[in-house]
């Protein structure tokens, strides 16, 4: 099974580059929420890993934080750079590995990455150095795919069949992404997940005929209103609850590094 590289990933962000940034996906604003939950950002020093698109690193900086991304491809610190001019903010950008990042110890209080744990066959190295990485008191938020989804599915038919656009990828539950944080000394404060909306097959079906036939579907349809009044009685029945995890396409962990002894 063919692995993701560097080269494989310069590829996907030059052809994400060549459409409009609205027409690409985001994480519907989940990371920075979460981060706005631990408090007023400005003044936090923040890094992203694994810069994607920099739609989030963009908002945290206008909010007033000093933020900073990390990639090891020129195509996604470039849509980070690209997003943060336009915006008129400041997004530092550092070209590096994400295994043994250029950064002191202690120097961030949040660090944050989506979409790129489950890329790695072991884990460790990567959330090592995130963890190094913290100030004592600092925070950790890692958002990853949910197991138990027909997502899965989906993309282990895709991996088989060698069309997976990361080549491979895997997923966590929740509970073994919470013990990959607390093995590296980290206190898991919030654990959350997100529905995501629109549905993965309505996206899934928008990429293909805009890649494809240029075909422009709207980001966000109009809804149903059926199917609207069902889902808003799903989330006011079982949204707080932890079984509704596991319906989630993506889960993810707020994490602190605790202070240290005296």
């Amino acid at each position: 099974m063919r692995a993701s590289t560097p080269g494989h990933w310069q590829r996907f962000w030059e052809q994400a580059d060549g459409l409009e940034l609205e027409d690409v996906y985001g994480t519907d604003g989940r990371m920075v929420r979460e981060v706005l939950n631990l408090g007023d950002p400005a003044g936090k020093r923040i890094l992203e890993v694994g810069a994607g698109t920099g739609r989030d690193a963009v908002t945290l900086a206008a909010a007033g934080a000093e933020v900073l991304t990390l990639d090891y491809v020129a195509g996604s610190l470039h849509l980070t750079a690209k997003a943060a001019a336009g915006a008129g903010v400041t997004v530092a950008t550092v070209c590096g590995d994400a295994l043994d990042s250029p950064f002191a110890d202690g120097t961030f209080d949040v660090v944050f990455h989506q979409g790129l744990l489950e890329h790695f066959r072991d884990t460790t190295p990567l959330l090592t150095d995130n963890a190094r990485l913290l100030a004592a008191g600092g925070h950790l938020i890692v958002d990853v795919p949910q197991t138990f989804h027909y997502y899965t599915v989906g993309k282990k038919l895709l991996i088989a069949l060698d069309r997976w656009f990361a080549g491979w990828e895997t997923q966590f539950t929740m509970a073994q992404l919470e013990q990959l944080a607390e093995a590296r000394g980290l206190e898991v404060v919030r654990s959350y997940g997100d529905w995501m909306v629109p549905g993965l097959w309505y996206r899934a079906l928008r990429k293909l005929l805009l890649t494809r036939l240029g075909w422009k579907l709207p980001m966000h349809p109009e809804p149903v209103p059926a199917l609207a009044r069902l889902g808003e009685r799903w989330r006011r029945l079982f949204a707080t609850k932890r079984l509704s995890l596991y319906t989630m396409p993506t889960i993810g962990v707020v994490a602190r590094k605790p202070e240290a002894k005296s």
